[in-house]
């Protein structure tokens, strides 16, 4: 094992930041961003955009905008929290990896102890607000989905199993169980079906991620799949994925009861998802480099895929019963599970 290995394999033993950085004291205004970045605002975009349309499949109808404004303020503390203490723990391989070789705990910009209390405040924060403000069980399911995140995900496996991002995408998952809890109070197989289709979305969307930053991991010496298998292993394992995502979307229409409209869209766009998988093992049977696969294709896919499919559940949810007339009724319980 290399000095670069070792240092890699113990969470948080990360050296002090570049002279140049550190000689520098960083503006408020900088030191300001530096919070926010701890954050990783773009992943918290993307995981309460499945929120709010989960809220509105539960309403079935649009919820009250306190309600949804509590829930997505609440959730994005969570995350927040979540991104600022992985943050914390992985400070030593962020500094191996061109990628994330900027992030503010490396530059200096943030101090480890003033992250660890950031995250941990915002942790706190979140379970309090939504105890307060929504219901205890959508607190209990914020701090939940953190104490995973940190401890299970980023402490535990993701430097020690290939399969870390497969069970490290549970955290992802549990925003639309606690969309669906800040509505109802309880939890159903509706929301459950949700929690299945990003999980299983989770790994053909990250996965193309690995293949284009394989260098990073394998210098930071984490097993991401990308880094420690080939690019036409990881696509087909994605292909594998992709369908298993596209079969879970239409689980949701007999088990929510969900209109033409979602049902049209998650066809369309399973086919598009799934297709491009296959691209994907295409090139990656067809070329001699994995520079050449052009893996991050599937990656804005699978984003561009999840909005749109949470985009038409939350719009069919809109659309009044009388739309659709008697015909989907009908439908509906000619399928199982109805």
């Amino acid at each position: 094992m290399t000095a670069t290995d070792s240092t890699a394999a113990r969470p948080g033993a990360v050296p002090a930041p570049r002279a140049a950085e550190r000689d520098r004291s960083p503006g408020r205004s900088e030191r300001l961003r530096g919070f926010l970045a701890l954050t990783k605002p773009r992943i918290i975009e993307l995981l309460l955009m499945t929120t709010v349309p989960t809220m509105v499949l539960a309403q079935r109808g649009l919820p009250p905008l306190g309600l949804v404004a509590a829930t997505v303020v609440g959730g994005a503390l969570a995350a927040g929290s979540a991104n600022a203490l992985n943050c914390y723990v992985d400070r030593d391989i962020d500094m191996l990896m061109h990628r994330t070789e900027r992030r503010p705990l490396v530059t200096g910009v943030v101090s480890p102890r003033e992250a660890v209390a950031f995250g941990l405040g915002l942790g706190v924060l979140s379970v309090a607000w939504l105890a307060v403000l929504v219901n205890p069980l959508s607190a209990v399911l914020a701090a939940a989905a953190i104490a995973f995140y940190v401890l299970f995900y980023t402490m535990l496996l993701k430097r020690r199993s290939r399969q870390n991002i497969v069970w490290g995408g549970v955290a992802g998952c549990m925003p639309v169980l606690i969309g669906w809890s800040a509505v109802t109070g309880s939890l159903s197989w509706a929301p459950w079906v949700l929690f299945a289709v990003i999980f299983l979305w989770t790994p053909p969307h990250y996965w193309p991620l690995s293949i284009k930053y394989r260098r990073d991991y394998v210098a930071a010496g984490v097993p991401m799949l990308g880094a420690v298998a080939s690019p036409e292993s990881v696509a087909r394992q994605s292909v594998a994925y992709a369908w298993a995502t596209a079969a879970a979307t239409l689980l949701l229409v007999p088990v929510a009861g969900t209109g033409p409209l979602y049902a049209a869209a998650a066809l369309g766009l399973g086919a598009w998802f799934v297709g491009e998988s296959h691209q994907l093992l295409r090139r990656a049977r067809s070329v001699a480099s994995a520079d050449e696969v052009r893996a991050m294709r599937l990656f804005h896919v699978s984003i561009s895929y999840l909005t749109l499919l949470f985009l038409a559940l939350a719009a069919d949810a809109l659309l009044p019963a009388a739309w659709w007339g008697s015909w989907w009724p009908a439908v509906l319980e000619a399928l199982p599970f109805s």
